[in-house]
């Protein structure tokens, strides 16, 4: 939590760009997994809500009058059966102090506060809900079936929330500083543990006992596969395989929900393969280009651009594409090595504020996408960059056989494109390299002190320095291994046993 002044200033500044009517602001419900009393998802709270009140309690709405000039925190105190299993926490009454809200009041009376808004025909901003239990709540209290609650909402608080949010202040850079650490950890982690034999699900969990031990927990569920041309591949319980990359896509939340984001590939093995480097070099050029380029006034679109005419410049070296650049972009031929954008924006969300709606986060109306056209469909961010901004700088190139095959069959962006050559890619996976990027008042820097090896000596260089695994985690791992094939096949369980 920041100081109570940060929260003030923010409501401040959030009634200003309003300007008339009542702002309810959602916070969480706990989630239980199964039943009420076995096991929760963990609580996250609301990131809007977060952001002008700053509790992280379930069960809390934040309320702004602005034409009563009145902020009221909403909630029941909780009960002696609660603090019995749970523990005491902080009266709704003493939050509300913590963050410089004046008053209070038990959740039945939002409905009354609803319903003279509604008497008195005064407009009731609400963001887009993504959870049902507050989709049913707005439903009760407002009348607005689920359905058209996203069509409901205000654009005068969407507008308003994502120009605050966009821009970090100096103390949210220092949490996503953290939130880097974290992340760090995670991927060196990956990088000092991976070696063939292991399991794609062993590898993974390992990365996310690390965000869970110094923060709240993962800011994505991890990624981590040796089917890298699947953009989000989950771990699975294959082993991973000699010769093979592997990619890993993740990030940790700090105690404030602050997020990094980064992926890495890297060879299990340690050792890149002449064809594996090729590629992975053309990645890493596109990647490192973004940080000559992005600037305030610059168009994130045109960073993704750059990126994309350097894959299909290198993609003609290589023998697998062809033609005039600039004309192949157009037609979209690159997408079939990059059918994602360069990026999106990053702060308490991995991709923040995306419930908002991406076209008013990550665009204007100079920079709106063109919906029409595969790959650049998949842009989340192209908006003039501002200082303050924080977007992700994620280029790859991927070999997917389903793709390759129906373009092939139906001639699609022919004219750029080698097929014959591209068959012999089928088996090749893909390539991401990805950072968090902040656009400062001249130029950008990648966020985190500690870099995450990613040019091809630092990454082989860190994987030997890893050397063998102890022979303390390699017995453990092995004895669980051994427990996995057992339960696979009955046949070992009973030689096991005679």
């Amino acid at each position: 939590m920041f100081s109570k002044e940060t929260y003030v200033s923010r409501r401040a500044e959030l009634r200003q760009l309003v300007k008339n009517g009542i702002i309810i602001l959602f916070g969480n419900n706990e989630s239980p997994a199964n039943c009420p009393a076995n096991g929760y998802y963990p609580f996250r709270q609301d990131s809007s809500f977060l952001y002008y009140f700053g509790q992280q309690r379930d069960g809390l709405v934040g309320v702004i009058d602005i034409d009563e000039n009145r902020e009221t925190l909403i909630g029941d105190d909780i009960d002696i059966d609660d603090i019995v299993w749970f523990g005491s926490v902080d009266s709704v009454h003493d939050m509300a102090m913590q963050v410089g809200v004046a008053n209070t009041a038990p959740m039945k009376q939002l409905k009354a506060i609803c319903d003279n808004a509604l008497r008195s025909h005064r407009k009731i901003h609400f963001l887009p809900p993504y959870r049902s239990d507050i989709k049913i709540q707005i439903f009760d209290l407002l009348g607005i079936h689920p359905n058209q609650q996203k069509a409901a909402a205000s654009l005068d608080l969407i507008h308003a929330v994502v120009k605050m949010r966009s821009t970090k202040t100096e103390e949210e850079i220092v949490e996503l500083e953290h939130a880097a650490t974290i992340g760090y950890r995670m991927h060196t982690t990956a990088m000092r543990i991976t070696r063939p034999g292991l399991t794609e699900k062993y590898v993974s969990g390992q990365v996310d006992g690390v965000a869970h031990s110094f923060g709240s927990m993962v800011s994505f569920p991890t990624i981590f596969t040796q089917h890298g041309e699947i953009m989000h591949g989950i771990p699975s319980m294959a082993e991973l395989e000699d010769g093979r990359l592997v990619l890993c896509d993740c990030g940790g939340e700090n105690m404030n929900h602050y997020c990094s984001d980064n992926t890495r590939t890297f060879p299990i093995n340690g050792k890149f393969t002449q064809r594996q480097l090729d590629i992975y070099k053309v990645v890493e050029e596109a990647h490192d280009a973004a940080l000559g380029i992005a600037k305030p006034g610059v168009k994130y679109v045109d960073v993704h651009f750059a990126a994309c005419r350097i894959i299909f410049d290198r993609m003609k070296e290589l023998g697998l594409a062809k033609g005039d650049t600039d004309a192949a972009l157009a037609a979209g031929a690159h997408a079939i090595f990059l059918p994602h954008g360069l990026g999106h924006m990053m702060g308490m969300d991995v991709h923040d504020m995306e419930a908002l709606d991406q076209i008013y986060v990550g665009f204007d109306e100079e920079t709106r996408p063109n919906l029409e056209q595969f790959g650049t469909n998949s842009l989340r961010m192209g908006r003039r960059l501002q200082e303050g901004f924080v977007v992700t700088d994620e280029p790859g190139i991927y070999f997917i056989p389903a793709l390759i095959d129906e373009w092939h069959a139906k001639k699609h962006c022919a004219d750029f494109l080698n097929f014959d050559k591209l068959e012999a890619y089928k088996d090749f996976g893909g390539i991401r390299i990805e950072d968090d990027l902040l656009i400062t008042k001249d130029g950008c820097r990648f966020i985190g002190e500690e870099r995450i090896p990613y040019h091809p000596k630092d990454v082989e260089a860190s994987w030997q320095q890893a050397g063998n695994k102890s022979s303390y985690q390699s017995s453990i791992y092995n004895y669980l291994l051994r427990g996995i094939r057992c339960r696979r096949d009955p046949r070992k369980r009973q030689q096991k046993s005679l």
